[in-house]
C-alpha cells in the first residue's frame, strides 16, 4: 500500500474542511448539498487552480464516475449560488471559495488568477468596487460588476523565475 506523501494529506484535510463548511453554508442558505454536487465541489476544492466543467468531468470519469455535461453545469450552478466556488470569466473556469473558513464581512473578493501555475487567490477588492462604483457615478452609469479579476504571477512562480 503506498504512503501518501505530506502534499497528498494537507490536500485531502483542505478538501476534508472545505466539504464540513460547503455542507453548513447550503444548510444556512436551505440549499439541497446533493451527493453530485458534493462529488463537483470536492473536484475543484482539491486543487488551487481554477477548472473546467469538463475538466470536472474528465478528473470523474478517470475515477468511474460518468456524468452528462448538464449535470455538472448544474451543480457548478447550485455552488455558485451558495457561493462555495466562483467563476473567472475570462476561463470559464471554477474555483473553490478562498474565504469558506472566514466570516462573511459582507466585502467583495478581488481574484488574482497566476498565468504560470494556475492558481486563483481572493483578497479583499472592496476598495476597487468602491472606485469602480464612484468612477461610473460620474459618468451617470449603473454598474454590474460582481468580482474584479486580476491576472499575472503569484509569488512561489515569480521566485522560481528569480533562481
Amino acid at each position: 500500500m503506498a504512503t501518501q506523501t505530506v502534499d497528498e494529506q494537507r490536500i485531502k484535510e483542505r478538501v476534508k474542511s472545505s466539504v464540513e463548511r460547503a455542507t453548513e453554508i447550503f444548510a444556512e442558505k436551505n440549499i439541497r448539498f446533493t451527493d453530485l454536487r458534493r462529488t463537483v465541489f470536492e473536484e475543484i476544492a482539491s486543487t488551487t487552480a481554477s477548472v473546467g466543467a469538463y475538466e470536472v468531468l474528465d478528473r470523474l470519469a478517470k475515477k468511474g464516475t460518468r456524468l452528462a455535461p448538464i449535470s455538472v453545469y448544474r451543480a457548478l450552478d447550485a455552488l455558485l449560488e451558495a457561493g462555495v466556488v466562483h467563476r473567472l470569466e475570462s476561463k470559464n473556469a471554477y474555483f473553490a471559495c478562498g474565504r469558506l473558513h472566514q466570516p462573511r464581512t459582507g466585502r467583495r473578493p478581488m481574484f488574482l488568477s497566476c498565468e504560470t501555475c494556475g492558481s486563483v487567490f481572493e483578497t479583499d477588492g472592496e476598495d476597487i468596487f468602491k472606485s469602480i462604483d464612484a468612477a461610473a457615478r460620474n459618468a451617470h452609469f449603473e454598474p454590474r460588476v460582481k468580482f474584479v479579476e486580476v491576472s499575472g504571477t503569484c509569488e512561489a512562480c515569480a521566485a522560481k523565475r528569480k533562481d
